[in-house]
């Protein structure tokens, strides 16, 4: 299964790689392993959002950017309002990153 490395830059990812990185100059660990750490992280992530992840979210807003490069789209929306089914949220900003899920298949 391919997979897409979006979410190494979410907050757990960005510690992650941090934590690898320092792992990777004290000599603990080598930068092959840190680097298939890194994949099944990648893996991991895409596999339980597909699978235990239920709620789906409504989002309305201000359309401030958006871009298409690589089968990727980038939103930034701002002024939002996040809704689910017994909650409402609103936000001055969201980004939103997106991918074809087809994409994963291949």
């Amino acid at each position: 299964m391919a997979t897409f490395e979006l979410y190494r830059r979410s907050t757990i990812g960005m510690c992650l790689t941090e934590t690898l990185d320092e792992m990777v100059q004290s000599g603990t660990l080598s930068p092959e392993l840190a680097i298939q750490v890194l994949v099944q992280f990648d893996k991991s992530m895409t596999e339980a959002l597909e699978s235990q992840v239920k709620t789906k979210v409504s989002i309305k807003g201000h359309l401030h950017t958006y871009r298409f490069c690589d089968n990727v789209w980038t939103f930034i929306l701002q002024d939002a309002m996040l809704k689910n089914d017994d909650r409402q949220e609103n936000v001055s900003r969201v980004k939103i990153v997106a991918c074809d899920s087809k994409l994963l298949t291949q």
